[in-house]
């Protein structure tokens, strides 16, 4: 740095005002860097200290505040019975092998009441003791393989718990509050063991003490805050605008492989964390595997490209399906299954608002589909069991920390402001039976999906993923526009395929 400074200063030495910007400007630069390498404590995670760029001050994850976070844990108090406990353990690191770990995600509702992103924690949260949490046990030789993690300091001091203690003190202190307690929640689908062998625990267990906590924390989690949308929104906005970048390089880029790349390419560099699954990347009869994964093969000429994406921001998640030909025209056949599909996802979105619910506008969308579908000679006139064959989806889902939301609530719970839920109708018609199903020939390898994340608000609702093109004349545009640098080159039709 002091090289640069002196050739930065030599180079401006002639102009006094410019001479002086500089000083100030350098100043700055030393006094901002200094600022980000020392007197900061690493807890293992984005603090407001070492990313003041992404997080203001009091937030312990970017865009939720520690005052959001004390919330949450007292709405679950209140929900609770009376002397309950709830056991909130964290996910466990996976390994892809012996000492290499997988990236890492945490468990939803560790994350959705603590705050804390890092593995092998357990959080005890009562009315009489508040958050107890219990951190990992660290010694040097860990953090020189695995770098500085949150231990009881920061339990207290950044998560805001009330009380903490190293993890191997859990087997002392743990059973006497399970003990104590009437009834025992606990998040049973986390990976972790670490509590549930002590006898206090098992006791409870044989006795009908331990339930699920998952039901509750989806409750919670249902509706989102304004905090929470706006992470949401903006979760969709990366995978939105990536999506269309992938769809563009579709044109000249036929490998599923290369437009998996490219659609995670372009959410991390907008700031995405990670994509909130496996991309599915199907390309002509691989978009009709409806949870595709291979992503190996090459796109054929004329063949529909379906891809199911989506991105995490900061523990949101976004969820987005468009199909659409590289080639830049829909066949015949191609169009007229298309046009139903969007047509369906359409007014399955009219009816998302407040008092509707998943249940109710999945019934429409099956009643449509059905009926298209025998127009079109798919199914035939009276067998629409065979429905279920060619899609055995839901329309949509509730979306939030995780892909599917507040899995334990009834499809027919009614819709309210702040739930975020997915409209995807879809068709899935294999290149041979695979069911009992009869399809046209002229249908056969065909599978398309039209996916919209949508926001509950007070008069209705608002498509989050709007700015995605999904009409027919939209995406022919997009497929035949050049690739050219300039403004005219941009604008040239491409040949459509043959």
């Amino acid at each position: 740095m002091a090289t640069a400074a002196r050739f930065l200063r030599r180079t401006l030495r002639a102009s006094e005002p410019a001479s002086q910007l500089l000083s100030i400007s350098y100043r700055s630069i030393v006094g901002r860097a200094a600022y980000t390498t020392r007197g900061i404590i690493d807890v293992g995670q984005l603090t407001p200290k070492s990313h003041p760029e992404l997080l203001a001050d009091e937030e312990i994850t970017p865009g939720i505040t520690s005052e959001e976070y004390i919330s949450r844990r007292k709405r679950l108090l209140d929900v609770l019975p009376e002397k309950s406990l709830a056991i909130i353990a964290s996910a466990d690191q996976q390994m892809m092998t012996d000492v290499v770990p997988y990236s890492f995600r945490q468990n939803g509702d560790y994350l959705y009441i603590t705050g804390c992103t890092q593995p092998g924690g357990v959080a005890v949260l009562s009315k009489e003791t508040g958050l107890c949490m219990f951190m990992p046990d660290k010694h040097k030789e860990d953090v020189l393989w695995e770098g500085q993690t949150a231990g009881v300091e920061a339990a207290v001091d950044f998560f805001k718990a009330d009380k903490a203690f190293p993890l191997s003190e859990m087997k002392k202190i743990l059973p006497e509050m399970i003990e104590q307690s009437k009834m025992v929640y606990h998040n049973a689908k986390a990976s972790t063991s670490s509590y549930r062998n002590f006898d206090a625990f098992c006791r409870a267990s044989l006795n009908n003490k331990v339930k699920d906590l998952t039901r509750y924390t989806d409750e919670l989690r249902w509706i989102k805050s304004k905090s929470e949308i706006k992470l949401m929104r903006e979760s969709a906005s990366i995978v939105s605008q990536s999506l269309l970048q992938t769809m563009l390089l579709s044109r000249t880029h036929r490998e599923e492989s290369q437009l998996a790349a490219k659609i995670e390419y372009e959410c991390k560099m907008r700031g995405a964390q990670r994509m909130a699954f496996h991309p599915v990347v199907g390309g002509g009869a691989n978009g009709s595997v409806i949870h595709y994964s291979r992503n190996d093969k090459k796109i054929k000429t004329g063949d529909l490209l379906l891809m199911d994406v989506g991105c995490e921001y900061h523990g949101y998640l976004s969820d987005l399906t468009r199909t659409w030909p590289p080639c830049g025209r829909f066949s015949a056949a191609q169009e007229e299954l298309y046009s139903l599909i969007l047509e369906t996802n359409k007014e399955c979105i009219k009816l998302c608002k407040p008092g509707a619910s998943i249940g109710e506008i999945h019934r429409h969308s099956v009643k449509m589909l059905i009926s298209g579908f025998q127009e079109l000679g798919v199914i035939g006139k009276g067998k629409s069991i065979q429905y279920n064959y060619l899609n055995p989806t839901a329309i949509g889902h509730s979306l939030g920390m995780d892909i599917h939301d507040s899995t334990t609530l009834s499809k027919n719970r009614l819709l309210e402001p702040g739930v975020i839920i997915t409209i995807e109708p879809g068709i899935y018609i294999p290149p041979v039976p695979i069911l009992n199903e009869d399809a046209p020939d002229r249908y056969r390898g065909i599978g398309i999906r039209i996916e919209d994340d949508v926001l509950i608000t007070e008069s209705g609702h608002e498509v989050l993923t709007a700015s995605v093109p999904k009409e027919i004349s939209h995406l022919t545009t997009l497929m035949n526009m050049g690739g050219g640098s300039s403004t005219a080159e941009a604008h040239e039709p491409r040949a459509a395929c043959s």
